[in-house]
């Protein structure tokens, strides 16, 4: 098959590393994979992979832009040129963009839908939803047929899939150096990977950490990400004196590098989809902690694999933390079977076959 990813933009991110998985993937089952986006810091992964890159003007969350329009004259001709048999859009600027090109040029599309939107207007006017839905998780399939009536039988659940091999490094990187290159002391690290936003929760835990701290001074928050609370987060930390104790770095192209440093990974998001970082770090063999919410709720089995803690709880978040750093038997434990899991349940190899298969379903179904 000739397959064309539309995303964005390639930089760091779980739908960039979704993409770069999956496409990577299905180029190594013999397809023509290409992608198409404004472009970003990890454009070249994709190069590296056998993946053809194609540039366009859609870095923007606006639905009616002028880059929706530009970018669909020139994909038209490409996907005539390539001879392109499936879309496949993963935002709602793409999707729209995915509209217009099937509407062009004929071709069938599939959406992968990532995790949870509002319900504005346009998406009620305009769907755009394709002929194929993919959800990464139950509970955004859940989503999409109560808040928008999407038909049940429209969406396959497919899981985010992990590269296994990649993040089997992250055990046989020395943490202690690690953390020296990042600038960050001996001590544990509790640490999140995630962009700096309200939904992703970063101010329970910095408010958790306060009470990690009075009994493990040596604590260290490691906040991997960029985003607009950033200045919030930051206020935070220094009103409840601990701000020498937690780190703010910006985005790394590799996270290995951050998860490698990192002890126990937190994830306390108020809402999430199904949590790719939290994936990777329970690949990585890290012990985690997560919200009880939505595809979090996927992953973590209680006391099996990690820990789950109430949302917007920083007396939970804080009671998990020392549970773990109390007991680095359980830590270790918690992070074999992590890994155990993620392997069993969630590789790139399922992922591919899973979304191969839909893609074929599409096909068929136009004949």
């Amino acid at each position: 098959m000739n397959i064309l990813h539309i995303t964005n933009h390639l930089d760091v991110g779980g739908i960039t590393s979704y993409v770069l998985t999956l496409a990577g993937g299905l180029k190594k089952r013999g397809h023509n994979v290409y992608v198409a986006s404004s472009g970003g810091e990890l454009a070249f992964k994709f190069k590296e992979a056998g993946v053809i890159y194609i540039p366009i003007a859609i870095k923007t969350k606006k639905e009616l832009s002028p880059g929706i329009i530009s970018s669909a004259i020139k994909l038209s001709g490409i996907i005539r040129k390539y001879k392109i048999d499936i879309i496949h859009t993963h935002s709602r600027t793409t999707q729209v963009l995915g509209c217009l090109l099937h509407k062009f040029t004929g071709r069938m599309r599939i959406f992968t839908c990532h995790g949870f939107f509002k319900r504005r207007l346009l998406r009620r006017i305009f769907p755009c939803w394709g002929e194929g839905i993919i959800a990464i998780s139950g509970q955004v399939k859940e989503h999409l047929v109560k808040d928008f009536k999407v038909p049940d039988k429209d969406i396959v659940v497919i899981n985010n899939g992990i590269d296994l091999d990649r993040f089997k490094a992250v055990a046989s990187k020395p943490k202690i150096q690690m953390k020296k290159n990042l600038g960050l002391s001996d001590g544990p690290v509790i640490g999140i990977i995630a962009r700096l936003s309200d939904v992703k929760g970063h101010k329970y835990l910095i408010t958790a950490m306060k009470k990690v701290l009075e009994k493990y001074p040596a604590a260290q928050l490691l906040i991997v990400g960029t985003g607009k609370t950033q200045g919030d987060l930051t206020g935070l930390a220094g009103s409840l004196g601990i701000g020498k104790s937690v780190f703010f770095i910006p985005e790394i192209s590799d996270t290995i590098e951050a998860l490698a440093a990192i002890d126990i990974f937190v994830m306390p998001s108020l809402q999430e989809g199904l949590g790719l970082a939290l994936m990777e770090a329970m690949a990585g063999g890290l012990a985690v902690i997560g919200s009880n919410v939505g595809g979090i709720r996927t992953l973590i089995q209680p006391g099996q694999n990690g820990l789950l803690a109430s949302p917007a709880d920083s007396e939970e978040l804080a009671a998990a933390v020392l549970t773990l750093l109390s007991d680095p038997l359980k830590r270790a434990e918690l992070g074999k079977q992590a890994q155990v899991f993620i392997q069993n349940n969630f590789s790139q190899e399922k992922m591919v076959r899973e979304t191969e298969k839909e893609y074929l379903r599409c096909l068929n179904a136009e004949d």
